[in-house]
């Protein structure tokens, strides 16, 4: 399970970050994960429980925004849903697309802390 990774690896710089900031525990990350990440939600909330144990995040709880995929296509100027399994073909005017323009995002966008909140 590589979301227990990435779970570790959220926690360290969400630790970091509340450091540098002058917060001493955190109490809520949020992620955003697009649907072609890789990552299953429902598993990096689960690791996040492990992962926080023990650290300035103890406490803190995940909000995972998911971000759904979605391609361009030039020829007809239509963006579209790609959806799960991913199919880059244009609806519109039945072309392949190779244009995604969201879907891949795995970043920390908010630290909230008891004094503050970092984005």
């Amino acid at each position: 399970m590589h979301e227990l990774s990435i779970a570790t690896a959220i926690v360290e710089r969400a630790g970091e970050l509340a450091l540098a900031d002058g917060a001493g525990s955190v109490s809520a990350v949020t992620v955003r994960v697009g649907e072609l990440s890789g990552v299953v939600p429902d598993a990096l909330d689960f690791a996040f429980e492990s992962a926080r144990e023990g650290t300035a995040l103890a406490g803190a709880r995940l909000v995972v925004e998911q971000v759904a995929a979605r391609a361009y296509c030039d020829p007809c100027a239509a963006e579209f849903a790609v959806g799960m399994p991913p199919f880059f073909w244009c609806p519109r005017c039945d072309r392949p697309s190779q244009d995604l323009r969201s879907g891949r995002e795995l970043q920390i966008i908010r630290i909230e802390s008891d004094t503050a909140s970092v984005e």
